[in-house]
């Protein structure tokens, strides 16, 4: 078993009060995750009298059953029913008692209270697993004292304490009160992973139900009576900012209530203020029925503030950036340039992708109600606290007079960390002195920003007349930050390595979308590995695995960000599972492996030919993330990554003209539809005891280069330029 101090280096973060009708409540401040379900209880159970409100709190109540007041965002990633199943693990209470409710943002009890980056599991596995081991301790000490026994006189067991060496047994709701009194340990032991029961199955989604059904659940569903509807109009272009519109004729609408102008500059931006658009046009009224017809009667008068940048200005700053742009993030092992000079063969390409939205399909929205001396906002953000900050600077209220609390969001994949769309609300209600949601259309949502950079970068790899790999270096440029992870594979296998990372300015506004950077640097890399595996004569795996052999044994550097021997063995795992190197009449395979989010993934796809079109007929995936809380729902994530990465490298871009996207709405912006996913998608995970590490983003990165090495072994066409089907297809 493993021991764990209660105490974090900072004041104690667990406190015990009693509960009404009896009880316990177990707070922790540290809790980074799970999502809110309302009292679904099996057969049988009986709810408490009493449920004790309280953030960051384990209620356990005198029946037996138990809250998890959990403070992250839900935005699909199923931490609504993972997180809770770790600590009913290490509390050793049945799955069936236990509910999960959202708290509120918290930064008094909780950090790290946000959605992103694929770290809700990973930041709180230990604060979880500490939080249901303690009350399961505390619980075992009561029920001693009652007897007159030692702990070590005792089991507990799915809700049960027991003798060891007797008969007696009470359950927890029995015993929870006594505990009240009982002194925090300073150290708590944890279960044994081998001992595990609940971590490692499947658990249904606690809101699956709700979801299929249509209960309300997301932002776009909540009301409040009396709230007003409200809408906004944003610059066409960037580059470009409003100066007046026709406000008069706009106000006398049917259900018009007013029309202004808002401005939700912030004197000192946080890292999720989006910088685009500040100044809107707003309007407010009943129906947004009513508030679209009237946004199609705008009369803007617009006028340029900055450069209008096309897609051809893009490119030509992407092409100048690699060669005399400023290097801000780069590695050198050995002499490349040397070795590249005496190499038999010397392979070369450039790899591309343009802007992407993210396009989520829960319209962006938010509630606000702002009065003299507070603001309330409600709705789908995965950054609640940097919300909270931003408002109360727009506002001028200190930030205990912000409340903020989280919808489940119906997709975000980093559009919700930025904060704007729930800014902009809290300046309409202030404008108006009352509560309003503000609701974006599709085109409001495609044109405003935060895009996906678009990028560019050059692969070069050298072969000595043994087809050996001694020179490979890469140079990439985005705008406005570049792609490059100096560090990552295969820095480390290679003696002559280098890596430049550059950055190039641009007016149109980016951010984090599903796996940053990796999205793009996965495909690049991926496709220019399989064509050098090519160009030496080598199976495209054994070529790899090469690599990582001198990575084992002799690495180059002493900086490298993965574990080379886990990277190999997804690469094995996923060759024995899809069978690789069997010749299969008419199916055409493609493989590439990825480590990010401190996760390793290798995937092969399987593609056929249908009425002349390049199918995705099956991908195997093979997962290193440490242990899997629920099996379930992490394939699911990994299917969706996969899913995401094939649509997106496939068939999406944003294009401009004059600063202005051509792509405003879906008839325009190709997304994957069902009769282009893969017919089936079969995951394997890694077995071993290692902590948990990310889910979310991990999937998509090699299904980018599988995909192209696949498209290559149908058409004989390789794909330098995403999105791919913009690029010749030609099925031999």
């Amino acid at each position: 078993m493993t021991h764990i101090k209660t105490q974090y280096n900072r004041r104690s973060f667990i406190k015990v009060s009693a509960a009404a009708g009896g009880g316990m409540l177990i707070g922790f401040s540290w809790l980074n995750g799970c999502k809110p379900n309302t009292p679904e209880l099996a057969e049988g159970v009986a709810v408490p009298k009493e449920w004790f409100e309280i953030n960051g709190y384990i209620k356990i109540g005198e029946t037996g059953m138990v809250t998890i007041y959990s403070p992250n965002p839900e935005i699909g990633q199923n931490i609504r029913t993972s997180m809770p199943m770790i600590v009913a693990e290490e509390l050793d209470v049945p799955w069936e008692n236990v509910v999960v409710e959202q708290a509120p943002l918290n930064t008094g009890w909780y950090q790290n209270q946000f959605a992103g980056g694929s770290l809700s599991i990973r930041l709180s596995w230990n604060a979880l697993r500490m939080a249901g081991a303690t009350g399961r301790r505390m619980l075992m000490e009561a029920a001693a004292k009652e007897w007159g026994l030692e702990v070590a006189d005792l089991t507990a067991s799915e809700g049960m304490i027991k003798e060891a060496n007797g008969e007696r047994s009470i359950s927890y709701g029995e015993i929870a009160s006594k505990a009240v009194g009982i002194e925090i340990p300073e150290e708590v032991e944890l279960k044994a992973v081998n001992d595990f029961k609940l971590i490692g199955t499947s658990v249904k989604n606690v809101d699956g139900k709700k979801i299929v059904t249509g209960e309300p659940l997301f932002g776009l569903d909540f009301h409040r009576e009396g709230m007003q509807l409200a809408m906004i109009q944003h610059p066409p272009a960037f580059g470009m900012k409003v100066k007046d519109f026709n406000e008069a004729e706009i106000k006398s609408m049917p259900g018009v209530t007013d029309a202004f102008i808002i401005d939700t500059t912030i004197a000192e931006p946080g890292g999720f203020d989006e910088q685009g658009f500040k100044h809107l046009i707003a309007i407010v009224g009943k129906s947004t029925w009513q508030l679209m017809q009237a946004k199609k009667a705008l009369k803007a008068n617009w006028e340029t503030s900055g450069e209008l940048e096309s897609s051809d200005t893009h490119l030509k700053r992407l092409e100048k950036a690699l060669v005399s742009g400023e290097v801000v993030e780069s590695r050198k092992d050995g002499n490349p340039e040397a070795a590249f000079k005496r190499a038999a063969k010397v392979i070369e390409r450039t790899y591309s992708a343009p802007f992407i939205a993210h396009n989520t399909l829960e319209p962006m929205n938010f509630f606000a109600n702002v009065t003299e001396d507070a603001a309330e906002l409600i709705g789908p953000t995965q950054t609640p606290e940097a919300l909270e900050g931003s408002v109360a600077k727009l506002l001028n209220l200190p930030l205990e007079n912000i409340t903020v609390n989280m919808t489940r969001i119906g997709g975000g994949f980093g559009r919700r960390l930025y904060v704007h769309f729930g800014v902009e609300a809290a300046a309409i209600s202030k404008k108006i002195g009352g509560p309003v949601k503000l609701i974006y259309s599709r085109e409001d949502d495609m044109t405003q920003g935060t895009y996906r950079p678009t990028y560019r970068s050059v692969y070069k790899a050298g072969l000595d007349e043994n087809n050996n790999l001694i020179a490979f270096s890469v140079k990439g440029a985005g705008l406005p930050d570049g792609p490059i992870f100096p560090n990552r594979f295969p820095a480390g296998a290679v003696d002559n390595y280098s890596a430049e990372k550059i950055n190039a300015e641009t007016n149109v506004t980016t951010g984090a979308w599903r796996a940053p950077r990796s999205n793009f640097t996965a495909g690049a890399e991926q496709s220019f590995l399989d064509e050098v595996a090519e160009a030496a004569g080598k199976d495209p795996i054994d070529f790899r695995l090469e690599l990582f052999e001198r990575a084992i044994k002799d690495p180059v550097g002493e900086e490298y960000e993965y574990d080379a021997e886990r990277y190999a063995g997804v690469l094995k795992l996923v060759k024995e599972k899809a069978n690789w190197g069997e010749t299969k009449p008419e199916i055409y395979r493609g493989v590439a492996a990825y480590f990010c989010h401190s996760t390793y993934v290798a995937e092969v796809f399987d593609m056929v030919v249908n009425d002349g079109q390049p199918t995705v007929q099956k991908v195997w995936c093979a997962v290193d993330c440490g242990i899997v809380v629920n099996r379930d729902a992490a394939k699911n994530m990994i299917q969706g990554g996969v899913i995401d990465g094939i649509g997106h490298s496939m068939y999406s871009q944003l294009t401009f003209e004059n600063g202005a996207p051509n792509q405003m709405n879906f008839d325009k912006y190709q997304l994957i539809r069902h009769s282009q996913a893969p017919k089936e998608i079969e995951v394997f995970f890694v077995e071993n005891q290692i902590d948990p590490t990310g889910l979310g983003e991990p999937g998509l990165p090699p299904a980018i280069g599988a995909l192209a090495n696949a498209l290559y072994k149908v058409t004989g066409q390789r794909h330098y330029h995403q999105p791919f089907m913009t690029e010749k297809q030609v099925v031999g």
